[in-house]
């Protein structure tokens, strides 16, 4: 392993940085432009740094069982954080990543690289171009933290795109997005319209403020057919060191309102969070 000194590439979509965290010996922030896009400790992959993590591994924790192993899908890929702490704490995990970013890959299988025996394959792909040449009924769980920039694609945002997901994964799986909005939550109420008109089953992790509109950030949407362990969900997001709230059922569809599902021709990326919404130093 390279001295632990911070790196700083061209990559296709920007800059990337991979900075050494001063207080975790194997650990690293990558950002992309400035923005924050993983932490990853090589020493102990089942840390997760960012508080969306934490939330989205919360909802991984609970899929199908505890420490079963799964068929994933990661639509997005930074440094793989999330991959690497499903195959920590789900051993035996088969799992596939798609990034878009092919230098950001290189830079990351040659500065971070995945253990032997990992499970993981990564793709340099387009996620939504993947996910519609993957098979039927072949993941448990789809986790999709695609950001360009700051924003979620638009093309990964429409009804067609939900629907491709929904194929994707098997009767009892579950789709697990991080999204990133702030009053009067367009963006985020068009999401959820447009994933109830696939699952029956929803949810949404967010901490109060966000919720109540005070100040833009990410909000995980729980998707699926069969019932998800709300409860189980709800105690994970409220003990966390930021403590979320999930809300579901009928408080959610009132949060819905009328927003409709968007359609591919309508669909636009989520906007532009206001400045140092997720910028560090």
């Amino acid at each position: 392993m390279s001295e632990a000194i911070p790196v700083t590439r061209t990559v296709d979509h920007g800059t990337a940085k991979l900075m050494p965290d001063v207080d975790r010996e194997r650990a690293w922030l990558l950002t992309v432009d400035g923005a924050p896009q993983s932490y990853v400790d090589l020493d102990e992959p089942g840390h997760l740094e960012f508080e969306y993590a934490r939330r989205l591994g919360f909802a991984l924790d609970l899929v199908d069982g505890p420490g079963r192993p799964l068929d994933a899908v990661h639509l997005g890929g930074g440094a793989l954080t999330l991959p690497r702490y499903l195959a920590a704490i789900r051993p035996g995990s088969r799992q596939h990543v798609v990034e878009a970013d092919r230098g950001l890959l290189d830079l990351i299988a040659e500065r971070l690289p995945l253990p032997e025996g990992s499970g993981i394959a990564v793709h340099a792909a387009d996620a939504r171009a993947w996910l519609e040449a993957a098979p039927d009924d072949s993941a448990d769980v789809i986790v999709a933290d695609v950001f360009g920039g700051s924003r979620v694609p638009a093309h990964l945002t429409s009804l067609a795109y939900a629907r491709e997901a929904e194929r994707v994964l098997r009767a009892g799986g579950v789709y697990l997005a991080n999204l990133a909005d702030g009053a009067p939550f367009g963006f985020l109420r068009s999401q959820l319209a447009t994933f109830a008109a696939v699952f029956e089953e929803l949810a949404l992790v967010a901490e109060p403020g966000v919720l109540r509109g005070r100040r833009f950030g990410n909000a995980v949407l729980v998707a699926s057919h069969r019932p998800f362990d709300m409860a189980g969900l709800a105690r994970r997001a409220a003990a966390d060191a930021f403590p979320a709230r999930v809300e579901h059922g009928a408080a959610l569809r009132d949060f819905t309102g009328g927003a409709r599902p968007v359609r591919d021709a309508d669909a636009v990326a989520s906007p532009e969070p206001p400045d140092g919404a997720f910028g560090i130093g």
